[in-house]
């Protein structure tokens, strides 16, 4: 009967854990929608890197705080913790309507921004409740938060609008204080219902808190949630002017794939944290890591036209051109077709498509040799690099990624049980420096190679670089536990080769 009151209690704190960080997540996401909202409808003149700026400073702040915020859970209690952040980060949000200037906005925006480590303080309060055969659920399930950004991307613009019809040049000043009010609600509710744990006997001064950070272990871990989640925060911004310079698509339809593509990632996690359990965090992380090294391989083949050289004429013997024409080129008496360009309807095909042609380069009267170029080939390679085999693509290194960021978080309870706040927020800073730095990555690959699927080359890249650095580290492991069977390998392998 303990047990099950125990379980029940557990199940509340996750269910308040989760809605709070589905709260502060669609607040982390909400500049996105209405900077671009503001400058859009004229309301502010801000620059492009302006612009880039106020999107990029609340995930700068909520990555970077991460682990004081982790240490603060593990020391205090996450009901406090998170109670106090909800209820502090409401008042810069109620703020944010006085804004008039770039410099007010940025401001505001960075304090706001906070709401980004409530990931920190959920991880920690979340898997102190939890024994370690229930953590990889139960961190999945509360990672599911991350569909807050889809609800900011689906209800903003419209309320934005709405509000805008009597008003449009002070409407848009509703919606921030409507997310502070619905911070105000989640934090007192936290204040009321939640119940307060935190690590028994924590007796540990900060510095020695810190120390788990030395280890490799931990900046491995934020290695891969590098690309589980910051990639995946970068792309939910990048995809979309993806699809519309590429594709041609309209911005909202550019906006409900770059959705197809988030919304699935945040709710598949809870997933990811049950195949963890079943599975092993370790295993779901070799099979995400070579899908994400396979998807994005296929990913990073852009959109194309190639011309080259193709088959052309050659003169059979030596002569003079008696006759010549686009179709034909006689040689005294010897005639040689010449290849003729065929017109192709412009269907978007799934596979690469090839068409040859060839283009007279002699004159009538004119003296050849034998074996002389008459007509000169022309082939073009074409790759439409299909819109739909893009976007299922696209939703499926999505859906890995979500699996991922739980198998990510299933690791540390185990190897770090008393640190969970601590490593949990130092992992979910690099991962959400992933989100800010990946989109200017990005941009800078672009505007050296010209290339929208540059961005996929450097996602094949990492992707290869964790996946070898995890084996590595897990033969390793293995050689170190088990030195005789290592050894009865070798000798085996020996004997095979000679």
């Amino acid at each position: 009967m303990e047990n099950t009151n125990s379980l029940k209690q557990s199940h509340k704190i996750l269910f308040l854990n989760t809605l709070a960080f589905t709260v502060c997540f669609a607040c982390w996401t909400l500049n996105g929608v209405l900077v671009t909202f503001l400058v859009d409808n004229g309301i502010f003149d801000w620059s492009v890197v302006q612009v880039g700026w106020l999107l990029g400073i609340p995930i700068l702040t909520g990555s970077i705080m991460r682990l004081p915020i982790g240490i603060l859970t593990d020391k205090f209690g996450g009901k406090y913790v998170f109670s106090l952040l909800l209820l502090l980060c409401s008042i810069p949000l109620f703020l944010l309507q006085f804004a008039d200037s770039f410099f007010m906005f940025a401001v505001l925006s960075f304090l706001f921004g906070m709401v980004g480590t409530s990931f920190a303080v959920g991880i920690g309060y979340t898997s102190i409740w939890y024994p370690k055969e229930w953590q990889g659920r139960a961190l999945g399930i509360f990672g599911m938060g991350n569909a807050g950004a889809a609800i900011t991307t689906f209800l903003a613009p419209s309320l934005l609008n709405h509000f805008s019809i009597e008003d449009p040049q002070n409407g848009w000043k509703i919606l921030p204080v409507i997310y502070a009010v619905v911070l105000v609600i989640i934090g007192v509710a936290f204040l009321i219902f939640a119940k307060n744990k935190k690590i028994e006997n924590h007796t540990k001064t900060v510095s020695q808190m810190l120390g788990s950070l030395k280890s490799a272990r931990v900046w491995r871990f934020g290695a891969y949630y590098f690309l589980v989640f910051g990639c995946f925060v970068a792309y939910s911004q990048w995809l979309l002017p993806n699809f519309m310079n590429v594709y041609q698509t309209s911005l909202v339809m550019g906006g409900l794939f770059a959705t197809l593509f988030s919304l699935p990632s945040g709710v598949i996690r809870a997933f990811g944290g049950y195949l963890s359990d079943k599975f092993g965090a370790r295993k779901v992380m070799y099979w995400v890591l070579s899908s994400s090294v396979i998807l994005s391989a296929l990913l990073m083949i852009p959109k194309m036209e190639i011309t080259t050289t193709g088959p052309g004429v050659l003169a059979a013997k030596k002569g003079t051109i008696t006759s010549v024409s686009d179709q034909n080129i006689k040689v005294g008496e010897t005639d040689f077709a010449v290849g003729q360009k065929k017109e192709t309807l412009s269907e978007s095909t799934i596979f690469p498509t090839s068409t040859s042609w060839q283009q007279v380069v002699v004159q009538q009267n004119q003296t050849v040799k034998k074996k002389e170029l008459l007509a000169k080939g022309i082939t073009v390679i074409k790759f439409d690099a299909n819109m739909w085999v893009f976007l299922v693509l696209v939703v499926l290194i999505g859906i890995s990624w979500g699996i991922g960021k739980a198998a990510v978080y299933k690791h540390i309870p185990e190897y770090f049980p008393t640190e969970v706040g601590v490593v949990g927020g130092m992992v979910g800073m690099i991962g959400g420096l992933g989100g800010f730095f990946g989109p200017i990555i990005f941009g800078y690959l672009l505007t050296a190679t010209g290339i929208w699927s540059s961005s996929w080359i450097f996602i094949l890249i990492f992707s290869i670089i964790c996946l070898v650095w995890m084996h590595l580290t897990i033969t390793k492991m293995m050689n170190e536990k088990q030195p005789e069977l290592s050894r009865k390998m070798e000798r085996k392998s020996s004997k095979a080769i000679i």
